[in-house]
């Protein structure tokens, strides 16, 4: 009943507990709705410039990431990873950020080329999915390393805006059997 008074207070001259909302809930709508056309267009624009700069963001991480594996630079690959970063290797084993950066500095595992191509950025929010095909040159512990792989990396935006890499997982191009 206070809300119905309160109303009628606003009428002038003072009408129904309920006929001024009518005129108050179309005077909200049209305000709404043009504050929403005026800045339709910059809010239009905005996911799309965010976007193309998001992807510019992540296409550039790639490059360092690219540098940081063959260059064995062991600082600038952890800057890269997220603290619980996961890696799925292309024979199924599982590497946390340690024993990538252990791998790394160790040079257990040295990359002589590391090609890539085909590589697709796909944005999610706070998300980015990077997949690509990578020619590779390495040697092992085990030995020589060369062929093709599909990976998938993941990039989360953290807390302070940064982009970290959080899963990859390689597999390895199958070259088709030829029966004769």
């Amino acid at each position: 009943m206070r809300a119905a008074s309160k109303l009628s207070m606003r009428c002038s001259p003072p009408l129904a507990p309920n006929a001024c909302r009518p005129r108050a809930l179309v005077f909200r709508i049209v305000c709404a709705v043009l504050v929403t056309a005026a800045a339709g267009p910059l809010h239009a624009r905005a996911p799309r410039e965010l976007r193309h700069e998001t992807r510019h963001t992540i296409d550039q991480l790639e490059d360092e990431w690219r540098n940081a594996i063959l260059n064995n630079n062991t600082p600038e690959m952890s800057s890269l990873l997220s603290d619980d970063y996961i890696a799925i290797g292309a024979d199924g084993t599982l590497q946390t950020k340690e024993e990538t950066l252990a791998n790394l500095q160790s040079g257990r595992v040295h990359f002589t080329t590391l090609d890539i191509s085909d590589r697709k950025v796909r944005i999610y929010g706070k998300t980015a999915v990077v997949t690509s095909r990578a020619e590779v040159q390495a040697t092992t512990h085990e030995g020589a390393l060369s062929g093709g792989y599909r990976y998938t990396r993941v990039y989360v935006q953290d807390a302070q805006g940064h982009w970290k890499i959080v899963s990859f997982e390689a597999s390895r191009i199958r070259v088709p059997v030829q029966r004769p």
